[in-house]
């Protein structure tokens, strides 16, 4: 079974649909099967750019914008996402994740030049949106524009950040309480920005399967409206309020019915608690993943976004932001943002898969894994609900823990080789040369960040701060709309976002908390690896080195030698290949010369009995630090070749970390960072 506990069939046909419901249903209607809209329509390529400053950010949004991006994604730093200003973010906060925004002068420079009457604007606010938008109202104000212009998303979403992070900056109760102030606002003032956005990525970078990755992010929403109607906002008020975030994994069908399963479950959902069938439409946003993306042959990232993004396109997604291929290096370039737009231009411009709606509907594998997808997730978030809903299921552990036992299985399948990372867990490149890792200087961003703030804050005169001050008052103390325009006046007159978050909290400042999902990176143990060697090169003047102690002619050992090549090679190991030796003494012989610290025996099965046994012990009696490894399991002879001196067997179902880590441990080197996942 895959991850998702689904056992894919080697052929589908047309009987294994029978049955299938929704399978007639129209785009466009109710449970969305096959798009949430009538006619086929553009998904918005939504980048986000995570430059640190707001000048950068909007140098490069304005050329992204002029070359084909069709909305703005603007992420907070860390600071921003935690409600802090400059001087009040721990050590590397500031401007890194995204960009720093402490006033409206700030937000104004990163929309410089950007028409927000005809450019959705995504917000990446999810712990912060009243102060978020109280700056973005603010500058509104002064370009004499309505609220109603604005499209796209706040991406409010408290339990996604206490998932992610462990931890949310006042009770979760309190950001339900903000929530539907902003709810209610947007209703009657901004009826196309959506307010909340649901996201699953936390659990799909944490190693979660589609399955878990929906079933929670739909108990999230399911919560929220249930909170909302709570507050007296009923589910059709608030359910097009609400955007779906997902993750995009390289298992390309299971991808495709993830995201046609969630407008099904969406659909499902929203009905049962009283929608109407406009309230049953999802909005999905769609994100390449990360999880899967290395440093380690980094250009086989564009390889794999661009499937991922193929799966978007076929599987509905309404926005998509692609990953740069070297995301996992830290900033991107104009070359890498130019790359990861152009895939999507690609696909909507020359592949025209905006032209039919719903490619996959009524194939028999996808519909098939549709129904798979859907029930599994069902099934699962009905658990989550029995536990009292998705904020009780955080508290307790489950969604934790239920990650954390399949980024497990992941993480055995890499080691053993069964999932299969290119040009870092097979088929490595050891010539490559990397880029180099572009980071932001946090340190002396935050300095400059905070005289900034400081002098901005000295700028103002005691009238606006008096303001500042009475408006803030009224932030706290008012709801409902009174609420939001008490936030907006405090912003026009200066108040900087952290002065924001920090009143709007007052009187609710214990952050809640929760275990917080675990990163999980599904190269970061074979990078470790690389490091390794790298290190040892540095010390040595060459890698660690591997002698193939191949016997007999080519046939007789090419294949297991190419298997032993490319096993060491995971590690960054050089090989050096002996010719086919004629007898046991000979090969010895040649591996002792070589000067290699680990020697594989490279061989047919039914030349081993014969030849192992000699070969091991003469190298081991010449030098016993030499570590002796024999390609290939023969079960019923372990027990001889390693009384002979083999010290261990590599195969198709072997650690290939356990192993390697094992080896350099031997030769004076190790990682922390290893993670064999045994």
């Amino acid at each position: 079974p895959t991850y998702e506990g689904i056992t894919l069939q080697p052929i589908y046909r047309a009987k294994d649909m029978a049955g299938l419901p929704h399978l007639n249903s129209l785009p466009g209607q109710p449970p969305a099967l096959r798009g949430s809209r009538a006619a086929a329509k553009p998904w918005l390529i939504a980048q986000r750019i995570p430059y640190s400053t707001a000048a950068e950010f909007n140098a490069a949004l304005r050329a992204d914008l002029a070359r084909g991006q069709t909305a703005v994604y603007l992420p907070l730093d860390v600071a921003g996402t935690k409600g802090l200003d400059p001087e009040e973010a721990a050590p590397g906060e500031v401007g890194v994740g995204g960009v720093a925004i402490s006033t409206v002068d700030d937000l104004a420079a990163a929309l410089e030049g950007v028409d927000l009457e005809t450019t959705p604007l995504f917000l990446g606010a999810p712990c912060t949106a009243v102060p978020t938008l109280a700056l973005l109202l603010a500058l509104l104000r002064r370009l004499g524009k309505p609220a109603r212009i604005l499209r796209g998303s706040l991406e409010m979403d408290p339990l996604g950040a206490l998932a992610q992070y462990g931890e949310y900056p006042r009770s979760v109760a309190g950001g339900y309480d903000k929530m539907a102030n902003l709810l209610y606002w947007a209703v009657s003032r901004a009826p196309q920005l959506q307010i909340v956005t649901v996201h699953g990525q936390p659990y799909a970078n944490a190693g979660a399967s589609v399955v878990q990755e929906l079933a929670f992010v739909l108990a999230t929403a399911v919560e929220y409206l249930r909170e909302m109607n709570a507050r007296e906002l009923p589910v059709n008020a608030v359910a097009p309020h609400i955007r779906l975030a997902l993750s995009i994994g390289s298992n390309y069908f299971m991808e495709v019915a993830k995201l046609r399963a969630a407008r099904v479950l969406w659909a499902k959902a929203v009905k049962a608690m009283g929608g109407s069938r406009a309230a049953q439409k999802a909005t999905i946003h769609a994100e390449t993943g990360t999880s899967n993306k290395t440093t380690l042959d980094p250009h086989v990232n564009l390889l794999r976004v661009t499937t991922e993004a193929f799966a978007a396109a076929v599987g509905g997604a309404d926005s998509l932001h692609t990953h740069p291929f070297d995301t996992a290096f830290g900033l991107p370039d104009e070359f890498s943002r130019r790359i990861a737009r152009n895939t999507q231009l690609i696909l909507q411009h020359e592949a025209h898969l905006t032209r039919v709606i719903d490619p996959a509907g009524g194939a028999w594998a996808v519909e098939s894994l549709t129904d798979a997808v859907a029930r599994n997730a069902w099934t699962l978030f009905r658990q989550v609900e029995a536990q009292g809903g998705m904020l009780a299921a955080l508290q307790a552990g489950f969604p934790q823990a239920q990650v954390a036992q399949t980024a497990a299985e992941r993480t055995k399948n890499l080691a053993v080789r069964k999932d299969v990372l290119v040009g870092t867990n097979r088929y490595p490149n050891l010539a490559e040369t990397l880029p180099p890792r572009r980071r932001p200087d946090a340190a002396a961003l935050q300095q400059t960040r905070a005289k900034y703030v400081d002098d901005f804050r000295n700028g103002l005169d005691v009238t606006q701060r008096t303001t500042i001050m009475a408006q803030l008052g009224h932030a706290v103390t008012s709801q409902r709309d009174a609420a939001i325009r008490a936030a907006v006046d405090a912003a026009v007159a200066g108040a900087t976002l952290g002065e924001l978050a920090r009143a709007l909290r007052s009187g609710d400042r214990t952050p809640a908390t929760v275990t917080p999902l675990k990163p999980f990176r599904a190269a970061a143990p074979f990078e470790a690896l690389r490091d390794v060697a790298k290190d040892y090169a540095a010390q040595h003047g060459h890698r660690p080195q591997v002698f193939l102690a191949n016997i007999g002619p080519v046939p007789r050992h090419k294949a297991r030698a190419d298997f032993a090549a490319d096993f060491f090679r995971v590690g960054g190991f050089e090989i050096q290949s002996g010719p086919g030796a004629e007898s046991p003494e000979s090969a010895a012989q040649a591996a002792l010369d070589s000067g290699a610290p680990v020697v594989v025996i490279c061989g047919a099965d039914d030349d081993y009995p014969a030849v192992v046994p000699p070969l091991a012990q003469a190298v081991k009696q010449a030098n016993p630090d030499i570590a002796v490894l024999l390609a290939g399991l023969p079960k019923d002879q372990l027990d001889t070749y390693k009384a002979a001196g083999v010290d261990e067997f590599i195969h198709l179902r072997a650690n290939v970390v356990e192993i390697l880590s094992g080896l350099y441990e031997g030769l004076g080197v190790r990682s922390q960072e290893f993670g064999v996942g045994s």
